[in-house]
């Protein structure tokens, strides 16, 4: 029976669930160690229950498009879903996600993040254990600029000076028409103090802030500092991109360190980092945050183990080994003061300071279609028209929270 759960598991959809009496599926990202994380949590259950990891497809859409489908359907077989951080007002709203209640509630807002929390959280409850948490920085070349820039106007004149006297200038980012893009928007509108969405997740905003991102992004699409390719680049284009030599910045997530480690040492040793540049002199950014959050199932016939399982899987011990071994930011504060973090994470206490004054994108049911919308209407970012971009924007984000279905 276990071998043929893992070959579902690898296989995604292609057989039908694990079942038992104690078997607990869990629906996740492909993520390389978590099965380890998964074997210790069955372990020390000791016979309580057997989680059983099938693997979602790799791209966001498609993990949330398969699991949207079968909770549309009432679907029994699935226990414990790893929800991207936008998802969770939709999940909730469409009542396929139980809340976190009591001791489980306690024990999970317990040490945790707020910004990852509130990720979690919709109308004021917990729907989601936060398992692990992100945050973008500002990777600089030390050899080319000696401090970071504080703010985006200074981190776009610095690269212009630098493309003046010849050096490298490109500044990269996911400039591409998807969901990164969106991120960079968000992190601007924060950073201006601006609002998108109404806190209730049901009026569109698109506030002076808003316009103040859309005229920052716009002046980096016109300042002639990226590269000819950033309007197609997503995250692992703009790692490549800095990591031929040719930037001076990237703004991008902490899967890069290792990567420049491995790929471009010599480089690396010329890597510094910073929170991300923000609008105004003098106030710190608030950078966009996002990782993932564990949900139980409203139709998962056994939600005491589904609860008990999930806590492990995100708990202390459990992210500080995904931390190291897979790269993801844990969402409990405790675990970044650990030793074993150093080494991995050296940048872990720019990463937490980030954390703890974070941006996060709009909780709302309709999150994928305003998602959806603002990108659409953000790219290319050199033919952005503040004002009048703000003015469709708030005409086209009411229309996206004023969908009436979830289904992709």
């Amino acid at each position: 029976m276990l071998s043929a759960s893992l070959a579902c598991a690898s296989a995604l959809t292609a057989c039908a669930p694990a079942s038992g009496g104690n078997t607990v599926n869990l629906y996740y990202a492909p993520e390389e160690n978590l099965q380890k994380v998964v074997d210790r949590c069955n372990a020390e259950s000791g016979g309580r229950y057997h989680i059983v990891y099938n693997k979602l497809p790799r791209d966001a859409d498609g993990q949330r498009e398969q699991m949207v489908r079968r909770l549309a359907a009432g679907d029994e077989g699935m226990d414990i879903l790893g929800l991207d951080v936008t998802w969770t007002g939709e999940f909730a709203e469409a009542h396929w996600i139980r809340e976190w209640t009591g001791a489980d509630k306690a024990e999970v807002e317990n040490g945790t993040l707020r910004g990852p929390l509130e990720t979690a959280t919709w109308q004021g409850r917990l729907y989601a254990a936060p398992k692990n948490t992100n945050v973008q920085l500002l990777w600089y070349r030390k050899d080319l600029v000696p401090e970071p820039p504080q703010t985006w106007d200074e981190m776009i004149s610095t690269a212009q000076r630098l493309k003046q006297e010849g050096k490298p200038h490109w500044i990269s980012l996911t400039g591409a028409q998807y969901e990164g893009l969106y991120v960079h928007f968000n992190t601007l509108v924060e950073s201006a103090g601006g609002q998108i969405v109404s806190e209730d997740g049901h009026r569109a905003v698109v506030d002076e802030g808003a316009v103040q991102a859309l005229e920052a992004l716009r002046k980096l699409g016109t300042a002639g500092v990226t590269s000819a390719s950033m309007n197609n680049a997503k995250e692992d284009d703009a790692r490549m991109e800095f990591e031929t030599g040719q930037s001076a910045f990237e703004l991008n997530w902490p899967f890069v360190y290792a990567s420049m480690q491995e790929n471009t040492p010599e480089l690396a040793r010329n890597v510094g980092w910073a929170r991300l540049p923000g609008i105004r002199p003098g106030v710190p950014s608030k950078s966009t945050i996002g990782g993932y959050n564990l949900a139980v199932s409203s139709y998962s016939t056994k939600p005491d183990l589904a609860f008990a399982a999930a806590k492990c899987l995100r708990n202390a011990e459990s992210q500080k080994f995904s931390a190291i071994n897979d790269g993801v930011p844990p969402s409990i504060e405790s675990v970044y003061a650990d030793p074993a973090m150093a080494e991995e994470y050296p940048m872990r206490d720019t990463i937490l300071e980030a954390l703890k004054d974070p941006g996060v994108r709009p909780v709302t049911p309709a999150a994928q279609n305003v998602s959806t919308v603002l990108s659409n209407m953000l790219a290319p970012i050199a033919a952005i028209d503040p004002p009048a971009t703000a003015e469709r924007m708030r005409t086209e984000v009411q229309n996206a929270l004023d969908s009436k279905g979830v289904m992709p």
